[in-house]
């Protein structure tokens, strides 16, 4: 329990001098107040442990002597309950620390704060033994101090925490205010530039169509002759046109006439062929040429009977 408590105002506490906190007496106070609580808690955490072993001792320890089995399980009891007991204290009070970092960070939270914690500073042995100074010097009979009167907390002076943060605030929003002053002249430089930038470019916008119109007026002009010149040109081709249908279709007249004297003259030429065959067949040079045609035949084909023999 001292550990966690040790650690908890090591944390929020720092930095530390030797028994005094480098805190306003407000603030001061507060923390004391929960030591004050804390050392309650410890007293009863040690209590209940005290009270744990009294309660071996009255139930278990009433005879002289006691074997090693017996021993072992009075040792394993009474480990179970301190065990339990302290793991019990320390959970309550890490919750107990965990409200407590809630209360502060809500209160934070309502001047727009953000609180930022170093846990590497828990395990501080040297924080830690300032803040154990710190107690014993507060605590100690010789040395407590008087205590006020517990009374209701009364409102901070207007020279104290929400008003210096309350003129911080105001100081940044007047710089940021200053700030946005200095954009807009820069704007309003820009827009000015913007619209001269504007006015030249519709003067230049005007010359140009004047521009534009001259050059229309030429570009019909233009037009006018290209357009008298494709119509002479249309003109000639169709004449052109014209004339080669005429003579394709006399060219294509003529081509079945000559088409059809090559027939004719085709037809003349195998009669003239057919006669001249009929003529040359009864001639007698065709007919002994044909016999001796035939007398080698046969001689070839008893030629072939001999050699197959």
């Amino acid at each position: 329990c001292s550990i966690l408590l040790s650690a908890y105002l090591s944390l929020c506490l720092y930095p530390l001098v030797q028994a005094e906190l480098g805190l306003n007496e407000h603030h001061q106070n507060e923390v004391i107040s929960y030591m004050r609580f804390a050392r309650f808690k410890r007293g009863l955490c040690l209590k209940t442990v005290d009270s744990c072993f009294q309660d071996l001792k009255d139930s278990r320890l009433v005879e002289e002597t006691f074997t090693v089995d017996e021993v072992i399980d009075m040792l394993d009891g009474l480990q179970s309950v301190v065990h339990s007991e302290v793991e019990s204290e320390l959970i309550n009070t890490t919750y107990t620390n965990v409200l407590l970092l809630r209360q502060l960070f809500s209160q934070a939270e309502k001047w727009y704060l953000k609180l930022q914690t170093d846990v590497s500073d828990l395990e501080n042995r040297e924080l830690l033994e300032q803040v154990a100074e710190f107690e014993k010097s507060e605590f100690t009979s010789s040395n407590k101090k008087p205590t006020a009167d517990p009374v209701k907390p009364k409102l901070a002076p207007l020279n104290e925490g929400g008003t210096e943060l309350l003129n911080k605030r105001v100081a940044h929003l007047q710089e940021e205010n200053e700030k946005l002053k200095t954009r807009l002249k820069t704007i309003e430089t820009q827009a000015t530039a913007a619209l001269d930038e504007k006015s030249k470019l519709e003067k230049s916008l005007r010359d140009l169509q004047m521009i534009q119109g001259d050059q229309k007026t030429n570009a019909n002009q233009d037009i006018t002759e290209l357009e008298n010149k494709v119509a002479a040109l249309k003109s000639q081709f169709e004449k052109t046109l014209n004339d080669t249908t005429a003579n394709q279709k006399f060219l294509e007249e003529d081509l079945v006439t000559t088409k059809h004297d090559l027939l004719k003259v085709q037809d003349q030429l195998s009669a003239a062929e057919k006669e001249l065959e009929k003529k040359f067949q009864q001639t007698a040079a065709y007919r002994n040429m044909k016999e001796i045609l035939t007398k080698k035949n046969e001689q070839i084909k008893d030629l072939r009977r001999r050699l197959s023999k």
